[in-house]
């Protein structure tokens, strides 16, 4: 597989997009100090001046270049787009204000805003939606121990994102690290937060989940989600 830097990649940003580019911006995991060497990828935001077709192909091949490099093409918004999302991507938007790293240009932060009220019926749609999603991984997994674990796996990331922001919904500064994170929504929504911190150890590497482990984590996955789904229901809108 091809590798690129993050400085390859704001450079060849720069050729594609010219005077166009306004900010790069380093996102997620890899700002927030969770980032896992060769399992993590590294999220980009890119806000330009406009986004015509031209200038879009003008890109392409940065985009696909840096996809093979094992990251999700950049996310590519308009400075006007930038400027008007908030309150439709309320959890995406609370996490790179909390969590960035600017990589080039002006930061994009000034007047942008995350109300309560947005953030609190997307993390309610988000939560109850990896709910149904995880119920018909189970299904769709069968018995089969190694789907099982596949799917603990690559629940976590959105699992932390919807974590971050049922802390931010009670006014407090989600904990960088995610084991703490899951122990702090444990105890704010009432279940129980050892499933989800065991998978955090799992995909950090430092301990293992053995197959003997499997089907009792998923079923405390499975409990918490459903309590955490009818916390964030009883939560006040406004």
């Amino acid at each position: 597989m091809a590798t690129m830097t993050l400085d390859e990649l704001v450079a060849q940003l720069r050729a594609a997009y010219g005077d166009a580019l306004r900010s790069v911006i380093l996102y997620g995991s890899a700002a927030g100090g969770e980032h896992i060497p060769k399992r993590s990828d590294y999220n980009v935001l890119v806000v330009v001046d406009s986004l015509p077709a031209e200038r879009l192909r003008a890109g392409a091949a940065v985009g696909a270049a840096w996809t093979e490099s094992g990251s999700p093409p950049p996310l590519t918004l308009t400075s006007a787009e930038w400027r008007g999302s908030s309150d439709i991507f309320a959890m995406e938007y609370a996490d790179i204000l909390e969590r960035h790293k600017v990589l080039h240009g002006t930061p994009p932060f000034d007047g942008i805003d995350v109300a309560r009220r947005d953030l609190r019926l997307q993390v309610e749609r988000e939560a109850m939606g990896k709910l149904l999603q995880f119920r018909q991984g189970v299904l769709a997994a069968g018995n089969d121990q190694r789907k099982q674990l596949a799917l603990l796996e690559a629940s976590l990331s959105t699992m932390m994102t919807i974590f971050r922001a049922v802390v931010r919904l009670a006014g407090q500064t989600p904990p960088a690290d995610n084991a703490a994170l899951a122990a702090a929504v444990a105890t704010q929504a009432g279940f129980d937060g050892a499933p989800f911190a065991r998978v955090v150890r799992h995909v950090r590497g430092s301990e293992k989940i053995p197959g003997s482990e499997v089907e009792g984590l998923i079923a405390g996955y499975l409990a918490g989600l459903e309590r955490l789904v009818a916390y964030i229901d009883r939560l006040a809108v406004a």
